[in-house]
């Protein structure tokens, strides 16, 4: 993962074809989730976000797709989105093409088994147009330009993001992870937390906290 918990505007100019925000004319804010589906934490991400009537954006890994392939479904039978976070968690800049492109193929695969039936909610803050391409994050934020160009020729959107919670960081604190988020979020930002084992300690203390963030600010939370 990039350590950098808010992205300068000068990385984000340098890979435009990637999305970090979305445009800020409507008070709507995107956290995403990395490295799901798990129990008990996914789950209990799913049950929070329903208190605020919010919606999010999981990047899944697929070997945890088959692990838990009902968790899956419960994202999108409760109308969250999903995207592709390679099977195995794959580091691009320590894999091959090859080999990437394959892995994050393994994973698409894993999710259509049980993705195939669900339809299309085009009620969300991008474009239908937008909606039907395929969603990927790379795992640590690491990927090759050329890796990047075969999977955005295969369809696939790069959702990166601007705020990074930094909850897998077991060195900060609960209440800097929280800080990370609250001093930089606004309209159109794109917020990374993990739905993990090593996140958990900071997800539970910050997640809902942010969620009250946001609706005492009168915004709302949108899938990509």
């Amino acid at each position: 993962m990039i350590n950098w918990y808010k992205i300068p505007k000068l990385v984000q100019r340098m890979f435009p074809k990637r999305v970090w925000t979305f445009p800020k004319e409507r008070n709507t804010v995107f956290l995403t989730f990395d490295d799901g589906p798990i129990p008990n934490i996914t789950p209990w991400v799913i049950q929070e976000l329903k208190k605020h009537k919010a919606k999010a954006t999981f990047f899944c890994i697929g070997e945890n797709i088959k692990k838990y392939p009902d968790i899956f479904k419960t994202l999108i039978s409760e109308g969250h989105s999903t995207g592709n976070h390679t099977y195995n968690h794959l580091n691009g800049w320590k894999t091959n093409v090859s080999e990437y492109v394959k892995n994050v193929v393994l994973s698409e695969t894993e999710a259509a088994k049980w993705n195939q039936k669900s339809k299309i909610d085009h009620s969300s803050l991008v474009s239908e147009k937008e909606c039907q391409r395929l969603l990927f994050r790379p795992p640590y934020g690491k990927i090759t330009n050329k890796q990047a160009e075969i999977l955005q020729e295969r369809g696939y959107k790069i959702i990166m993001w601007d705020i990074l919670s930094a909850d897998y960081n077991a060195s900060i604190s609960e209440e800097k992870c929280l800080q990370n988020v609250l001093t930089s979020i606004a309209p159109g930002s794109i917020v990374v937390f993990h739905d993990s084992f090593k996140a958990e300690k900071n997800l539970r203390y910050a997640l809902p906290k942010v969620l009250d963030f946001i609706s005492n600010k009168g915004w709302t939370c949108e899938k990509i």
